[in-house]
């Protein structure tokens, strides 16, 4: 109880709220006068003893029960199976059999009311980066993430249609709303479940986080991860990451100013000195890259294409244009932002023209936008880049624009922060991935300045 009750400690220091010594002292020994026996009590204890001021109450409300919650995982439902009628359950099992085998062993799981055990939560919180979110804000979606490696949304649109099937089978009406509502029981206490979990995990990972965090660890920390803090810390390190990157892009220009050489050529110019290589023959090479750039600027993406443009803008030197569109539920060119000479002005003048919101991401409607206005941007001598996690909300990808795009570039780079197990769902990222050159995975700074670099490279 000692260590928990430290570790709540140290998570409130880290989210801002002062707690000296003294007060730590105080909150032992009241906990020692009122005991742990009654919860309510035991929580105003703390909260008496460790907050001074009013508007650090809702950050301690929210940590108390991470750290000291009931310990049990949501309590799931029972098996309707067990009432069914032998000819009922003859019906379900067939009905599950026709399922594929993830979506059968998640409904089955469901079905059984069976909760996620420890080592599950542990791996499914190493495979989304749990283990690295230190931050209250992030515990939506976190949990979020979790449910979509769980293929949450498969799930539920199957046990709709699991439903109809046994409705076409002849099951009663009344058994189907039986089996449907125990079954989103069961589904709501996994997603509190896993909510529950990420909480815990949040709260345990600030409670261990260095009082003052050094860059290196914030250039590892996934973009979703970072506090307003964090985030104003990694904006004023994209101006050294990219002064560092336009030196070194400027030398190599510099060193393969001649081009590559053309071995080919080399020797034929060589036959009229009798074989001998007097003349050193180049491929023709352009070094300064002509860059199309879409980004997704919608809520989850919008903190990665901000650093993207950044980076862009301070490099317009190593470029021979740039052409910049942004795109939420349709596209806006935001190429004239990046004639002036202030990039945090260039970029907020771009977020601000395109606000976050809770309105859909629609890149297929943004392509047919890019389809009709801006093709002609794209030739033989463009790198074209996207920066989005693919997610289209099930609306149309317009693939057959996307080929074309990618068909008229000299190649198609793909900026995604998300993995490519998280590739389902609503995110069409698979489809897209043929028609690229290349898909980088992008979730924090140090991989979004590798990939910077590396398509700077060629």
């Amino acid at each position: 109880m000692e260590s928990r009750i430290l570790q709540l400690i140290a998570a409130l220091r880290a989210s801002g709220v002062r707690v000296s010594l003294a007060e730590s002292a105080e909150a032992f020994s009241a906990v020692d006068i009122m005991g742990i026996q009654n919860r309510e009590e035991f929580r105003l204890s703390l909260r008496a003893t460790l907050i001074k001021d009013l508007k650090d109450i809702p950050k301690f409300d929210k940590l108390f029960p991470l750290f000291f919650g009931t310990g049990h995982p949501p309590e799931m439902g029972g098996n309707p199976s067990d009432e069914m009628t032998p000819e009922e359950a003859q019906m379900w099992a067939e009905a599950m059999r026709q399922f594929a085998e993830q979506l059968r062993q998640r409904m089955e799981r469901l079905m059984n009311g069976e909760p996620l055990t420890k080592s599950e939560l542990e791996a499914l919180g190493q495979l989304v980066g749990l283990n690295q979110a230190d931050n209250l804000n992030a515990q939506n979606w976190m949990t979020e993430r979790m449910k979509r490696a769980l293929a949450f949304p498969e799930v539920q649109k199957a046990m709709k249609e699991l439903m109809q099937q046994l409705a076409q089978m002849g099951m009663s009406r009344e058994r189907i709303e039986q089996v449907r509502g125990m079954i989103q029981q069961n589904l709501k206490a996994m997603q509190q479940q896993i909510d529950q979990f990420a909480g815990e995990r949040i709260a345990e990972n600030l409670s261990e986080k260095p009082r003052s965090d050094n860059i290196d660890n914030l250039m590892n920390r996934p973009f979703e991860a970072l506090s307003d803090t964090d985030k104003q810390l990694l904006q004023r390190e994209v101006q050294k990451l990219a002064a560092a990157l336009r030196t070194r892009i400027a030398l190599r220009q510099k060193r393969a100013k001649n081009g590559k050489m053309d071995a080919k050529a080399t020797i034929r110019a060589s036959l009229k000195y009798n074989g001998l290589p007097m003349e050193i023959k180049f491929h023709n090479r352009i070094h300064k890259p002509k860059i199309v750039v879409i980004c997704d600027v919608s809520t989850s993406m919008r903190f990665c294409s901000e650093l993207m443009l950044s980076f862009l803008f301070a490099l317009q030197g190593q470029v021979r244009k740039t052409h910049a569109f942004a795109f939420i539920d349709h596209l806006e060119s935001i190429s004239e932002e990046f004639s002036g000479t202030n990039a945090d002005e260039a970029i907020q003048s771009v977020l601000w023209r395109m606000p976050s919101g809770h309105y859909n991401t629609d890149l297929g409607y943004s392509l047919n936008n890019f389809n009709d206005d801006y093709m002609d941007t794209l030739n033989s001598g463009t790198t074209l880049i996207v920066v989005g996690d693919g997610r289209n909300n099930y609306n149309d990808p317009r693939l057959d624009i996307f080929s074309r795009m990618s068909r008229r570039s000299t190649r198609t780079i793909w900026l995604n922060p998300e993995p490519e197990h998280l590739w389902h769902g609503d995110s069409d990222m698979a489809k897209y991935k043929p028609l690229c050159s290349n898909v980088l995975k992008v979730s924090n700074l140090r991989e979004l300045a590798n990939a910077v670099d590396e398509l700077m490279t060629n």
